[in-house]
Parts: structure tokens; C-alpha cells; sequence
């Protein structure tokens, strides 16, 4: 509900922030929100759900509906605080010694809400370029919402001429980052008493055996990596993140199942990393444990896939978006983005926003008063390149 029609950046950084979107849950609370509020000053918005229309992603334009624009876009869920040792309520702002506290205010409300309470005076400047707002879902868990709103954005949009996706930089200008693949494999073995173990397949024990070679594959990028890549690290990691398996010490596990991810280079293929762990499963762990049990079984499913990004733009946008953000120079990330999504359908991108990375996912997440304000400055600089006055 829509209680006033102007904010500050603050004041609409501590409205987001209120509300609770993670991932798990509706971010439809939020979407109804800003729907409200852009109707206040006039701008239609479109929305493109889910399938069980639990979640939505927004689209909104200000001014002439002609190509050439420019999306300013982000995502609105965030990560959850379970078992975090938070300060305050994460839901309920905090803003003090020229911070502001709460779960989102880095990763990545702050851009869209300064992007937000600036509507008002993006309009009253007379816009000759359009901006397009596009705000997404579920990006946290895999960029899930963002495909359905690049679909949408190249079939009902003008093309737009750039996008610029706000997550925390510093407001650095970011080209690349590296690739996201998440995957879950299952080993299942056979029970039998501990005191058996020739009769029983451990799964817990393979699962080790395969994390081993993960951890292997993951030096070998490391003895490979080279020292004058962007990135940090400059090499492609790969990492195991959660694992779970056994029923009791003196029982042979059944069943083991780890989550892993490959953050690769985006001039490495992650599918030739699955290659070769898929090739160890097949040629040197399942005909041993089939020896013992025609049961054992091992499956690896994808999880999530956010695509490398390695921006494309030509040199006349890249030095606009330069230009815009004050920096002489573009940068690598190591963390992945919707940009890769972006740049699949053809449109420059380049990943900017306020706040540090090193604050995301963190119990007491916070955002600089100083980013606020970077960020404004960057908004009423793009505004002095769309508008007329």
C-alpha cells in the first residue's frame, strides 16, 4: 500500500528493506508496492509471474516508449538470516552512524530504491530517452526470474541501448564475472552392520572419495591459474558447500547427498569440469561399488546455472557508461550477476550499483551512507544524458 508519493533514497532503501523477500517466500508484497507507486506518478507497470504467479517479475518505462534506452535492473529477493546473530531485526531498518542496517540493503534494494525515489524527478526532467525499470526474482537462488524478464523485455520493450545492473560495486564499473554452476549428486550404497563393511557400499565414504577429486580438479585450476587475470581469484574454483548422509556409527550409510558448485572463468566451460568428475564416477568408482551391490547408484543433478558475463558492448557505450559512473576503467568480479542472462540476448550490459560484496549475505548487512550517495550522484548524472532539461 502506498502511504506517500515522494521518498528519499533513505526513505525508500528502509521501505524495501521492510520488506521480507527471501527467496523462499513471495516477493509479491514488495511488487504491489512499487506497482502502487509508480501508478502515483503516472507510469504503467507490467508484470511477469511465475507459474504459480507466487512471484513476480516489474517492468516499468519512463518516458517516450522509443529503442535506445536505458534498464536500469535488479533483483528483489534476498538471501535468509537463519542462524545469523543479528543485531536488530534484519526487516527492520537501522540507520546509524552513517549506515543503514538490514537484510538487502547491499545485496541489492539500495539501487533499486534510489532508482525508485528519483522517479519523480527523472519524469519532471523531460525525458528524450526512456528508462526502463526491470526488477526480478528469485535471482539468489539461481537467477530464476531473470530469463522470463529478458524474454519480455526483447519482446514488449524498444531496444534498449544499455543495461545496468546495480549490484554492490563500490559503483565500480564491472564487465565480466564468472559463471555459476550448482549441482547436487546423491551417492546411494547399501547398508549392512559396521562390523561388515565387505558387505555393505558406504555412501558416505564415496562421497568423500568424490569430494576428494573435486578438491583435485579444483588445484589443478589453481597450478593453472594466471596472474594477470581481472579476477579474484584469477582461476576457477570449485567448492563443496553442504553434505548429509548416514543414519548411525555402527551402520554401513546408504545414502550420502553433497551440494557443489563450479565458479568458472568465462573462458572456461564448467560442462568440461562435469566431464571429468561424471568420468571418475563412471570409470572408477561405480565398478567397484557395483562388485558389491547392484544397487549403488550415483547422480548428479544442476541445481542452478547463472552464465559468465563478459560484456560486449561497443566503445561508444562503454565510455558512456564510464562516463556516468566517473571511472576510468572497467573490472572483473568473481560473483555472478543476471548480466550473463542480458548479454545472451544481445544487450550491452555492465554491472554497477552502491554497497561492497563483502557485506552481502553477512548477519548485520549494512550500506554506507557514502554509497547512498554515490549512487544518487550516479542517477542525476545518467538523468543530465536522457533528459531534455
Amino acid at each position: 500500500m502506498v502511504t506517500q508519493s515522494h521518498y528519499t533514497p533513505f526513505e525508500m532503501i528502509e521501505k524495501l528493506v521492510s520488506y521480507d523477500t527471501t527467496s523462499r517466500t513471495s516477493n509479491l508484497e514488495l511488487i504491489d508496492f512499487v506497482v502502487g507507486y509508480l501508478a502515483v506518478h503516472g507510469v504503467t507497470s507490467s508484470l511477469i509471474h511465475n507459474d504459480d504467479k507466487s512471484k513476480a517479475n516489474l517492468t516499468a518505462t519512463l518516458g517516450p516508449g522509443q529503442s535506445g534506452g536505458i534498464v536500469l535492473s535488479g533483483h528483489t529477493d534476498v538471501v535468509p538470516v537463519d542462524g545469523q546473530d543479528w543485531s536488530t531485526d534484519p526487516f527492520t531498518p537501522v540507520n546509524k552512524s552513517g549506515r543503514i542496517y538490514g537484510r538487502g540493503t547491499t545485496d541489492m534494494k539500495s539501487f533499486l530504491a534510489i532508482a525508485l525515489a528519483l522517479v519523480p524527478e527523472f519524469l519532471k526532467r523531460d525525458l528524450h530517452t526512456p528508462i526502463h525499470l526491470a526488477l526480478s526474482y528469485d535471482e539468489e537462488i539461481g537467477c530464476l526470474g531473470a530469463p522470463r524478464l529478458v524474454e519480455h523485455i526483447v519482446k514488449h520493450v524498444p531496444r534498449p541501448k544499455l543495461v545496468v545492473i546495480g549490484e554492490p560495486t563500490d559503483m565500480k564499473v564491472i564487465s565480466a564475472h564468472k559463471g555459476i554452476h550448482a549441482f547436487r549428486t546423491t551417492v546411494t550404497g547399501r547398508e549392512a552392520h559396521s562390523s561388515a563393511t565387505h558387505k555393505g557400499v558406504n555412501a558416505v565414504m564415496v562421497a568423500a572419495d568424490l569430494i576428494g577429486f573435486i578438491a583435485k580438479l579444483a588445484q589443478q585450476c589453481i597450478e593453472a591459474s594466471d596472474s594477470s587475470s581481472p579476477f579474484d581469484p584469477p582461476y576457477t574454483t570449485l567448492q563443496v558447500g553442504t553434505i548429509t548422509g548416514g543414519t548411525a556409527l555402527n551402520i554401513i550409510a546408504k545414502s550420502c547427498t553433497f551440494d557443489w558448485e563450479i565458479r568458472a572463468l568465462p573462458t572456461d566451460s564448467p560442462d568440461d569440469f562435469l566431464a571429468q568428475f561424471n568420468a571418475h564416477v563412471r570409470n572408477e568408482i561405480l565398478p567397484k561399488l557395483k562388485t558389491v551391490s547392484e544397487e549403488a547408484h550415483i547422480e548428479t543433478i544442476m541445481l542452478a546455472h547463472v552464465p559468465a558475463f563478459q560484456s560486449r558492448a561497443q566503445s561508444d557505450i562503454e565510455s558512456l557508461m564510464l562516463m556516468i559512473a566517473q571511472q576510468n576503467e572497467t573490472g572483473a568480479v568473481s560473483y555472478g550477476t543476471e548480466a550473463g542472462i542480458f548479454e545472451a540476448a544481445d544487450i550491452p550490459t555492465f554491472v554497477c550499483g552502491p554497497g561492497n560484496i563483502a557485506q552481502a549475505h553477512r548477519p548485520n548487512e549494512y550500506i554506507e551512507h557514502a554509497q547512498i550517495d554515490a549512487c544518487t550522484t550516479f542517477m542525476h548524472r545518467l538523468m543530465d544524458q536522457v533528459c531534455n532539461a
